[in-house]
């Protein structure tokens, strides 16, 4: 086998693969970014928008060293799961990779997705583990109740929607079928007023321009609508005529912000965010809570599948009311908070001090008394908690897609509470860190929730039983 880097092309059994050659392929299964996955010349192949059972010719997009990935660019036979998307856009820009399958289909893979994971790092039983059908939508589309769209410029006009994939090419979404309705009436508004007031957009070769980002969620439950100007400078020319335009045309708009993050960084927010006009928070509410949302504050894209995942989470824990609860990643408080009722205390952490504030203020205007937040890594915090004596009953964890940090699983493995949840945004993670968990706990179930219909992302709730 030779690989000549120079010229990105590889050699396979006298075969040379460059990018461009086009090949016959048939698809096996479906990988965790959603491609299909064959093979050519005994090589894995990675081939965007093709499903099990398709036989297609793939061209090459990128050569490596022990796999190929590639487009299709012909179907000889297509799946019966295939469908036309919604959405004109979605082969070009993350976020519809799924769009073209079917939605029984779509459930189906991430419950395989699941499956694939526990075969790849196999802990501890992983074979007897029940894995339960992904839990989906009645409607699985006009559900994301934030959209957050970088701005520029193409040839005069003012546009804003999604990167197309591997560039940073803006590509203008006028619609969007899993966006929350009004997040894009709002937002087609906004980049409109942007447009007649001339305000400068960022301009990524030189750094220069004013508004590099708008973000516009809107609750589900309260119809409170925020915006926030991501931009460029502290100073925003012409905001008094955008902060008139706004009120007079969109009243359903109750909080505008500014986020302040100079210069080219592949980094969304800065650290500084001021109020524009009205409150510095929308209010949704969640499980008969209300909760208020700061600008940078985490809340689950999908309002309408929030309170069931955070049900099986709370079943899950089996609560009966005497338990001491750790709440990691707790975010605004979303799943501590409801479980504050049934337990002794909620104890809870965030690496993002407004995301801690607005927990502890969410637990106040609740009315909550047995809750507190502190700002902290949760692999820090745990142990200090433990050195002081505190003993967690129950113990729940919603980690980024990174998983669980080593010390924080040591902390577990420690602490070894006999209630344990573990709600996953990423399978592969989740299932490695399930490999020393299973040292010391039973996996009662797995329950797959489909939190982001048409992508191949995938929530999980784990039950776990100590051994």
């Amino acid at each position: 086998m030779k690989y000549n880097k120079r010229n990105n092309r590889h050699k396979f059994d006298d075969v040379t693969v460059e990018i461009g050659k086009q090949f016959k392929m048939t698809v096996k299964r479906m990988g965790i970014n959603g491609e299909g996955i064959g093979f050519y010349q005994h090589k894995l192949v990675f081939v965007t928008d093709a499903f099990p059972g398709e036989k297609v010719v793939a061209e090459v997009t990128e050569v490596y060293p022990n796999y190929l990935k590639a487009k299709a660019v012909k179907w000889n036979k297509e799946s019966p799961d295939r469908v036309e998307p919604r959405d004109s856009y979605a082969g070009n820009v993350g976020g519809f990779e799924l769009e073209n399958l079917s939605y029984p289909a779509q459930l189906r893979f991430k419950r395989d997705l699941i499956r694939q994971a526990l075969e790849k790092f196999q802990p501890i039983g992983y074979k007897g583990y029940k894995v339960h059908s992904t839990m989906g939508m009645e409607d699985p589309y006009e559900y994301r109740n934030k959209a957050q769209f970088p701005v520029r410029e193409k040839d005069g006009k003012v546009v804003a929607g999604l990167f197309k994939a591997g560039t940073h090419d803006v590509v203008d979404l006028e619609t969007c079928a899993v966006q929350y309705p009004e997040t894009m009436i709002v937002m087609r508004k906004i980049v409109a007023f942007i447009q007649e007031l001339g305000i400068p957009v960022f301009n990524e070769e030189n750094s220069s321009g004013i508004i590099k980002t708008v973000v516009v969620r809107a609750a589900l439950n309260t119809d409170d609508v925020q915006v926030v100007f991501v931009t460029n400078t502290p100073k925003f020319v012409k905001k008094g005529f955008m902060l008139k335009k706004i009120k007079e045309e969109l009243p359903q708009v109750t909080s505008v912000m500014q986020n302040i993050n100079p210069g080219d960084t592949s980094l969304i927010w800065g650290d500084k965010t001021i109020n524009l006009a009205g409150k510095d928070y929308i209010i949704e509410k969640i499980k008969g809570l209300n909760f208020e949302l700061s600008a940078r504050a985490f809340l689950q894209l999908n309002s309408i599948m929030m309170p069931r995942l955070y049900e099986v989470a709370i079943s899950a824990l089996g609560l009966t009311g005497n338990e001491n609860i750790v709440d990691a990643y707790s975010g605004i408080g979303t799943i501590g908070l409801p479980l504050a009722k049934h337990a002794k205390e909620v104890r809870g952490m965030d690496t993002i001090p407004e995301a801690v504030d607005d927990a502890n203020h969410n637990a106040i205007i609740n009315k909550i008394r047995n809750a507190h937040y502190e700002v902290g890594k949760a692999e820090d915090l745990l142990p200090e908690w433990l050195a002081e004596g505190f003993k967690p009953d129950a113990i729940i964890v919603d980690p980024p897609r990174t998983g669980l940090d080593d010390k924080l699983i040591k902390a577990i493995l420690k602490s070894a509470p006999d209630k344990f949840v573990y709600v996953s945004c990423n399978p592969s993670t989740m299932a490695a860190d399930l490999v020393p968990l299973t040292r010391k706990y039973n996996i009662d179930f797995i329950q797959p929730i489909d939190m982001m219909p048409q992508t191949p992302r995938c929530e999980a709730v784990v039950k776990f039983t100590k051994k």
